[in-house]
């Protein structure tokens, strides 16, 4: 019999995660719905704006619409699948569904971070290069810095989920989460999963390790550029100091609960689960605010939108 059972692989699993909670479970459905319909407004606005003002089509602005459209996407791999079985209780994955929305949610993951190195390079080559500034990012010569990420974003991650597609999973099919987080998947397979974990690590350092070493290393030298000559740097520290709090927190989020999976602790379920939903949810609500409303020209053809011009000059981006 327990040959028998060893040889049946399953191909369909329950997502369990906060079942700690009980019957207090249903009430998240109240606060992971207002955050989900805060990021939709917040990104589709934005977005809006960033497209239909032509003033608004300079580089740094053309990446914060990317970005919006990133964080509007985001969500919708596992948002509306959580609150469903938040509310209705409904739990069940099939494994092909499980594959295709861990690959769709670290790919488009990874593109966030990704999306940060190339406004840091934005940030890079306006302060440092004033001059060489449009060359640089100019269409052809940005291609030199966009297709060498993404091409390494798309191989790590399918290469991640691949070898976890081939996993046989025979001990049992009940996932401790509300989405197919890597790992969750990975420690019910039955067998040697050491490669998958090494995998799972390498693509971990490689992806947003590697991007906040070269964002925090671009603004150090940003800094240094602004108050060696003797220019006011308010501005370029204001921006670069939100945006390292930003990733600091996702990137520590992240880290977290991809470590929590590998080493011994006493991280509840229910932590670890809400701290992959976060470093997941929380940059897609907050990155309106911080690369939208916080930008000055974004900020005004927001408020004009909205019939507030009295507003329009008031708190400067400085």
């Amino acid at each position: 019999m327990d040959r028998l059972t060893q040889n049946v692989s399953h191909t369909h699993f329950i997502l369990n995660g906060f079942n700690e909670l009980g019957e207090l479970r249903p009430l998240l459905f109240i606060p992971f719905s207002v955050m989900f319909l805060l990021s939709l407004s917040g990104n589709f606005l934005l977005l809006y704006v960033v497209v239909s003002h032509r003033v608004l089509h300079s580089p740094m602005c053309i990446l914060i619409a990317v970005m919006a459209c990133v964080d509007l996407s985001l969500p919708l791999f596992f948002v509306p699948n959580m609150l469903l079985s938040f509310l209705l209780d409904w739990r069940g994955i099939s494994l092909t569904g499980c594959l295709v929305q861990m690959h769709c949610l670290h790919f488009v993951g990874a593109f966030q971070s990704t999306l940060l190195v190339w406004m840091a390079l934005d940030r890079y080559f306006a302060i440092c290069t004033p001059l060489c500034y449009h060359k640089y990012m100019a269409l052809p010569g940005f291609l030199r810095f966009v297709i060498p990420p993404l091409i390494r974003n798309f191989l790590l991650t399918t290469l991640m989920v691949n070898l976890a597609g081939t996993l046989s999973f025979c001990l049992r099919n009940v996932m401790d989460h509300c989405f197919c987080e890597h790992m969750a998947l990975v420690q019910l397979a039955c067998g040697n999963t050491s490669t998958n974990n090494l995998v799972g690590l390498l693509t971990a350092f490689l992806i947003p390790v590697v991007d906040f070493i070269f964002i925090a290393a671009s603004y150090v030298i940003i800094f240094g550029s602004v108050f060696r000559s003797g220019r006011s740097g308010v501005k370029a520290l204001h921006t670069c100091v939100t945006h390292i709090v930003v990733i600091t927190v996702s990137l520590t989020f992240a880290l977290t609960a991809f470590l929590s999976y590998r080493i011994r602790n006493g991280l509840a379920p229910a932590s670890r689960v809400f701290l992959s939903t976060m470093y997941l949810l929380f940059p897609s609500c907050c990155n309106p605010i911080i690369y939208g409303i916080r930008t000055t020209e974004i900020r005004q053809q927001i408020l004009r939108l909205l019939k507030c011009p009295h507003f329009v000059n008031i708190v400067p981006y400085s």
